[in-house]
């Protein structure tokens, strides 16, 4: 087999056969097949497209290049969620302990954030002692007793994965569907879920800006993971304004805790109630998504949820008392408002230009050697279709320094008041489950 024969193929529109595929993995992971011919590949795909079939031996053959996480031992029907990422996205400090309390398996494998925030690891590390660094077996231990633990990503995960990301990044193939869909689904798989339930985001703060676009990403993974076995459903949600209210690691946590304790921002809830729903169907706690959400709800409204965050927070080293005393979470020396300038409603926040003053105060890495300031970050006080009186504040700012007017003149920029009332975004724009 030839690799020049397979970019000819694709090239040509022809469908790739499973060898071929596992041949080209294969060879770009060990290195025998060197970067240019597997780019003129990545091309040919990026115009040609794939196939469904294609595209799920694209995947198993990437989840195949390296090591994959056995969670036969931990006992339920283990359901993974992946969010395809935003602004205040804080969902997933949610769903673990408020799935968990109802029965459901959490076997969460998260990574560090590159980005307007930390990733959940960085936001969880916010409460002092909080670790990740724990070996296999305690991990499993830790899920079957306590329903939820998160350890840190395997180094020799999906590397076939890693290696594609960078050449896509460097030869303008990183937008294309079947390649998308492959990388994240081939990561979700590698991490050993027997179910997925997907958030894909659409607008201004998501990586699809459309809905079309999302809905074509949504379904593409939703397929390759029902194809290769792994009950997969996707629900498509609005990230045209941040989520919720705060934007920074320690501010997240906070607001985590205020909505497992039934007190959180309308759309957090709504959005968190809504995919926990799914998560507890597909590991068969409920027979119904109403079922399902009585149940979380239940356990929001009895104190449940944030016992399991607790316990949670307890058994891998972390300070619980901040669940009760936020305060001991890291401070910001300095808080300043920013004021609205006239009367109005406001009509637009553009959620990744806000992620990208977040990041300006330090809440999140613009390499990956930069250090996140834990403590630093915006809380918004108004959303899109809130009336706004002059002077009032739109944005709490957290800071660790006084010089914040490139801050400013960027929330400042990126909020727009109108004289007429704007009806809020819609939150969930659809669910999709083949």
């Amino acid at each position: 087999m030839r690799m020049v024969d397979i970019i000819e193929n694709k090239r040509d529109a022809k469908e790739l056969s499973t060898e071929e595929i596992q041949f080209f993995i294969k060879g770009y992971t060990d290195g025998s097949i060197p970067d240019y011919q597997v780019s003129s590949l990545m091309m040919a795909i990026f115009f040609q497209g794939m196939t469904e079939k294609e595209r799920a031996d694209l995947t198993m053959a990437m989840v195949e290049s390296g090591d994959k996480i056995d969670l036969s031992k931990i006992e339920g029907i283990k359901v993974d969620k992946h969010s395809t990422g935003g602004v205040g996205d804080t969902t997933t400090l949610v769903l673990g302990p408020l799935v968990a309390a109802v029965g459901v398996p959490v076997a969460k494998m998260s990574g560090r954030g590159l980005g307007h925030t930390g990733g959940t690891i960085d936001k969880l590390e916010s409460v002092e002692g909080f670790h990740v660094e724990i070996e296999n077996e305690e991990f499993i231990n830790l899920v079957n007793k306590n329903k939820i633990a998160v350890i840190g990503q395997s180094g020799n995960l999906t590397p076939a994965d890693k290696k594609l990301y960078a050449l896509r990044d460097v030869t303008a193939t990183v937008d294309s569907i079947p390649l998308i869909a492959s990388s994240i689904m081939s990561k979700k798989i590698a991490a050993g879920a027997d179910a997925i339930v997907l958030d894909v985001k659409t607008g201004a703060g998501a990586f699809m800006k459309t809905l079309n676009d999302s809905n074509e990403l949504a379904k593409a993974m939703v397929r390759i993971g029902n194809n290769v076995g792994r009950n997969t459903m996707a629900v498509i949600s609005d990230m045209s304004q941040p989520l919720g209210f705060a934007i920074g690691n320690a501010l997240e946590v906070k607001e985590a805790i205020d909505t497992l304790n039934g007190e959180g921002p309308e759309d957090l809830t709504e959005l968190c109630l809504t995919l926990g729903s799914h998560m507890v169907v597909l590991a068969k706690k409920a027979n119904s998504l109403k079922e399902a959400r009585e149940m979380l709800e239940r356990v929001m409204r009895d104190g449940t949820a944030l016992e399991t965050f607790k316990t949670f927070l307890i058994s891998q080293g972390g300070d619980a008392s901040v669940v009760d005393d936020p305060a001991k979470l890291p401070q910001a020396k300095y808080t300043f408002e920013l004021e609205a300038k006239e009367d109005g409603y406001v009509s637009e926040i553009v959620a990744d230009e806000i992620g990208t003053a977040a990041m300006l105060l330090g809440a999140g890495r613009a390499t990956k050697e930069s250090v996140i300031d834990l403590a630093v970050g915006l809380m918004l006080r108004k959303k899109i279709g809130d009336q706004v009186k002059k002077g009032e504040s739109l944005v709490t700012i957290y800071s660790n320094f006084e010089d914040i007017d490139e801050v400013k003149a960027k929330l400042y920029a990126n909020i727009t008041l109108s004289k007429e009332k704007i009806a809020a975004p819609i939150l969930i724009h659809g669910e999709i489950t083949e």
